[in-house]
């Protein structure tokens, strides 16, 4: 199954127009020097002056500074017609790169390991070539360069900011290179592709002792481990079993001695689901887990529940438009993979609770060249021969929406 292979499959270079294909150099270019100096979120101050740089040179009207470092670029044809919009984001991650290549990261403890600077050049090679080709396509065509995809989000910022108006969108599209697809695929389905974010922050207070007296305390450490287990059994007796989800408490801490009963421990963790009929669901059923075993252990508690970004939703329509295209791109029988849902969570599906739209996976893993560690590791890298693709199929999406959607002169 290609879903679970990352050998690439072969990448017929005859469906990258020629334009493209003489742009691969510079594309390479332009993310290995976004790759050397990555900044966090609302920070990419260095990054935003690269973009506007090249989409001054290049005579490309923008806007800057929009939630602080994002930048909207507007590429009109001239000609009536509908507003696609096309959205990158441009953040790092507080990681140490541990790849020894020549463009690794200058920036100490920070590192491009998620394949935001793929996706920043890919938009900038996207924008030059449209800015050369107005006459390939009848309309607008808005690209969104956000910030702080990784946290704390800067698609709702941008959209309070007014970037889907002047001129309003019809529909947005996006893409995220991917090391769980190898190159020559793309991920791409309609409905659910991603699923909702939740954060949660917990202190038990108990209460305090010598741990050969335990009648006299009241154990954060027994309590907190009675709601770890208890947590399990929301999606395994509280969700439908169709509906995909995950509770997972992923920190706990308490105590600072053998014989000593901690007065309080201190746990977080993160919800994920598909269905967004479950939103507010897992906070107040976590509440109720966590006040009923507080209460029969005399224990109290503090909750913190933050819902960070909601499931990312595809439109049927977009979708097909961009399965259609990536079909011709790559080799449509084994190269398209519908099954690739993951619980990773993306702020793009606050752009797609706005407009109908796709967010699709662009396949970047190549074993072959060791380019296949995950995202998020100090190690990952991805095959560049993905950023061509991923103008190509950006290009051809803006063509075919505006000939779907074209409006009478």
């Amino acid at each position: 199954m290609v879903s679970t292979s990352l050998s690439p499959l072969p990448v017929d270079q005859s469906q990258i127009r020629p334009a493209i294909q003489s742009l691969q150099p510079q594309l390479v270019e332009w993310r290995r020097q976004l790759h050397q100096r990555p900044e966090l979120g609302f920070r990419e101050k260095l990054t935003a002056e690269f973009v506007a740089q090249k989409l001054t040179e290049w005579g490309i009207e923008h806007q800057t500074e929009i939630a602080q470092t994002g930048i909207v670029a507007t590429i009109a044809s001239g000609k009536p017609g509908p507003v696609l919009a096309i959205r990158a984001d441009m953040d790092a991650l507080p990681i140490q790169e541990e790849n020894e290549v020549p463009y690794r990261s200058q920036h100490d403890g920070l590192m491009h390991a998620c394949g935001h600077d793929g996706h920043t050049a890919i938009a900038l090679g996207t924008a030059y070539y449209l800015s050369q080709h107005r006459d390939s396509f009848a309309g607008t065509v808005k690209i969104i360069f956000q910030p702080a995809e990784e946290g704390p989000g800067g698609a709702q910022p941008m959209i309070e900011a007014g970037v889907l108006q002047n001129p309003a969108v019809d529909a947005i599209i996006g893409l995220h290179l991917w090391n769980n697809l190898p190159l020559g695929t793309v991920g791409v389905r309609t409905g659910a592709l991603m699923a909702a974010v939740e954060l949660f922050r917990c202190t038990i207070q108990g209460r305090g002792g010598h741990g050969a007296i335990p009648h006299q305390t009241i154990d954060s450490i027994v309590v907190s481990a009675q709601i770890v287990n208890a947590l399990q059994t929301i999606v395994a007796r509280n969700v439908n079993p169709i509906d995909s989800a995950v509770v997972t408490v992923g920190e706990l801490h308490a105590g600072t001695a053998t014989n000593v009963i901690a007065a309080s421990a201190k746990m977080s963790g993160t919800v994920r689901y598909f269905n967004p009929a479950l939103t507010g669901f897992f906070h107040q059923r976590i509440e109720q887990i966590i006040a009923g075993i507080c209460q029969s252990h005399g224990a109290s508690y503090e909750l913190n529940y933050q819902s960070l970004y909601p499931p990312v939703i595809n439109d049927g329509a977009i979708a097909d438009l961009v399965r259609s295209v990536a079909e011709n791109v790559v080799e449509a029988e084994v190269g398209i993979v519908p099954e690739c849902q993951t619980m990773g969570g993306e702020d793009m599906s606050f752009f797609l609770q706005q407009v109908p739209g796709c967010y699709f996976f662009l396949g970047s893993a190549n074993i072959n060249k060791g380019l296949a560690y995950p995202h998020h590791h100090p190690r990952f890298d991805f095959d560049e021969t993905a950023l061509g693709m991923g103008v190509e199929i950006f290009a051809r999406c803006v063509e075919k929406f505006c000939v779907q959607n074209r409006k009478p002169i």
